[in-house]
């Protein structure tokens, strides 16, 4: 029987955060199986809601303060302080993410980190030793100068003239002054949290991976690359980089190089998911589940590259526990995502981008429901397990639902 469900979707990027999308789940499972015992884990990846969510695990705060955004302008956002009270999160997508930048100003060459390095600078004031930033759901690509330019590094061009913001800019940089650089840093651990999938240049790099995601053009994307190896070859000479390649380091292009930018100052760029789910007792809840259901916005062939339902499935099949992925989405690739037993999109027929975002927790809902129905209705069919899931033994796949 279908008694423990552990639900452990994270958010989905311009509609739902994480724990808006595991309570419209749960709503899902209720219609369903009222009697179960639903467990909620939203799953943070670094990106939005990162700082709220890990501040409400460890019993810590949310800082609120105003910081440089994505396009200049300022906007409000936050930190967090642990409940540890030497640690505090970082959340880049909190003052640089893709959902603070319009529509109509997506430019991932001219946008900046520079409100990073502020949200860093206030973190270093309340005494915090130790700074996790949390790297995803970016609208950046200037591999962490502007950061760096926060935190007190001069960025400057063949005259000596300090460049302006924005990655495009890094094509003429010449030299990285770091004379200015906050001399708190030196007694503090930074931490990244990011995908280790994601380096910052070569065919793979990000300006050509998610800078079309972030509104740049063919001929945009190709300048950015540029831009992007200078700016690596610049700080690794100017600052004296060694152990880490911020080309192809993994980790460098996180959040739009942001990963470089901070690696190049000593910080550890670690995977996120090592750093950031111990916080939640994962393991030990999908453990006890009788089936784990999961979520984001797209599924497809980048889900078993660092995304939270690749790596759910990942961790339940350790316990050979079933797992339901479902997704806004489903690209290519979405039917073959290890450990992924069955994957259900959530529209229930094409509608506009606009109308999806809007009733996205009411399409995650009833494609839940849709879904235990089916898992339900296989299961009590002759041969399988009486009105539940089959048990689940290497690479057998119990339930399918398309």
């Amino acid at each position: 029987m279908l008694r423990r469900i552990a639900v452990a979707p994270t958010g989905f990027k311009e509609s739902l955060s994480a724990q808006a999308a595991a309570d419209a789940i749960a709503a899902g499972v209720r219609r369903v199986l009222p009697a179960a015992d639903v467990d909620l884990v939203p799953l943070v990846d670094g990106g939005e809601g990162t700082a709220a969510t890990l501040a409400a695990t460890t019993g810590g705060r949310l800082v609120a303060l105003s910081a440089t955004g994505p396009v200049g302008e300022s906007v409000g956002t936050h930190f967090a302080l642990l409940g540890s009270g030497d640690t505090a999160v970082v959340e880049m997508a909190a003052v640089a993410g893709l959902s603070l930048i319009p529509r109509s100003l997506r430019d991932p060459g001219a946008t900046t980190t520079y409100g990073v390095g502020e949200l860093i600078r206030a973190a270093l004031g309340t005494g915090a030793r130790r700074i996790l930033v949390g790297c995803g759901d970016s609208g950046t690509s200037d591999g962490g100068a502007g950061a760096l330019q926060a935190l007190g590094a001069r960025l400057l061009d063949a005259d000596g003239r300090e460049l302006p913001r924005g990655g495009r800019e890094l094509i003429r940089l010449r030299r990285v002054d770091p004379a200015g650089l906050d001399p708190r840093l030196a007694h503090a651990e930074l931490l990244v949290a990011c995908n280790p999938f994601n380096v910052l240049c070569g065919q793979r790099g990000v300006a050509r991976v998610f800078g079309p995601q972030k509104g740049a053009t063919p001929a945009q994307v190709e300048d950015l690359s540029a831009a992007l190896e200078n700016w690596a070859y610049v700080l690794t000479r100017d600052l004296r980089v060694t152990g880490t390649d911020l080309r192809t380091g993994p980790g460098t292009g996180a959040s739009g190089g942001l990963g470089a930018g901070l690696a190049a100052l000593g910080a550890r760029l670690l995977p996120r998911f090592t750093v950031l789910l111990d916080h939640l007792d994962l393991d030990a809840r999908l453990a006890r589940a009788d089936l784990v259901v999961t979520a984001e916005g797209a599924l497809d062939r980048q889900t078993p590259r660092g995304k939270v339902p690749g790596e759910v499935a990942r961790r339940a099949k350790r316990y050979g526990r079933p797992v339901l992925a479902l997704a806004g989405t489903l690209g290519e690739g979405a039917h073959e995502v290890p450990g992924v037993d069955a994957c259900h999109g959530i529209l229930p027929a094409p509608m506009a981008l606009d109308e999806a975002l809007l009733r996205a927790a009411e399409l995650l809902t009833d494609a839940t429901e849709r879904a235990l129905r089916m898992i339900l209705l296989g299961a009590g069919l002759p041969g399988h397990a009486e009105a539940g899931v089959a048990e689940v033994s290497g690479t057998q796949r119990p339930f399918s639902v398309r």
